[in-house]
């Protein structure tokens, strides 16, 4: 397991659904950007409650978050936000707890990003360096 932190755009996918449909106007889209916690224990992207508020994100329901330390928890689920780090971008439902943005394995899956242990970063993954490649079996 790593940790390490990389700067993080979040941005309300709904919201840039409604700019495809000129629905609503480009500069109308909420987004946040984070100094993001990138924990590889960690599963999946969790969000403080301002933020999921900033982003104006509802919430759709509720999941069962298991912490380190063994404790369960009910916790909210958001609909989609678009994460975008290092250029590449995924769209995934965020748990929101805690007051830090943190994010975890399925985001760095499917950004094809690497945890780089001994500089304590992530980047991309070298066989993969223009775009991210998603494995299908």
């Amino acid at each position: 397991m790593g940790e390490a932190r990389a700067e993080t755009k979040l941005t309300n996918a709904i919201d840039k659904g409604l700019v495809r449909g000129g629905q609503l106007a480009p500069d109308q889209v909420r987004a946040y950007k984070a100094d993001a916690h990138i924990d590889t224990g960690s599963m999946t992207i969790v969000l403080p409650v301002h933020v999921v508020q900033m982003l104006g994100l509802a919430i759709t329901g509720q999941r069962v978050a298991e912490y380190a330390d063994g404790r369960n928890d009910v916790v909210d689920v958001t609909e989609p936000v678009d994460i975008d780090i290092n250029g590449r971008t995924t769209v995934e439902e965020a748990l929101v707890l805690g007051d830090e943005v943190i994010t975890g394995q399925t985001v760095l899956e499917k950004l094809d990003l690497l945890f780089d242990c001994v500089n304590r970063r992530v980047i991309p993954n070298p066989a993969h360096p223009d775009q991210p490649v998603l494995k299908v079996k």
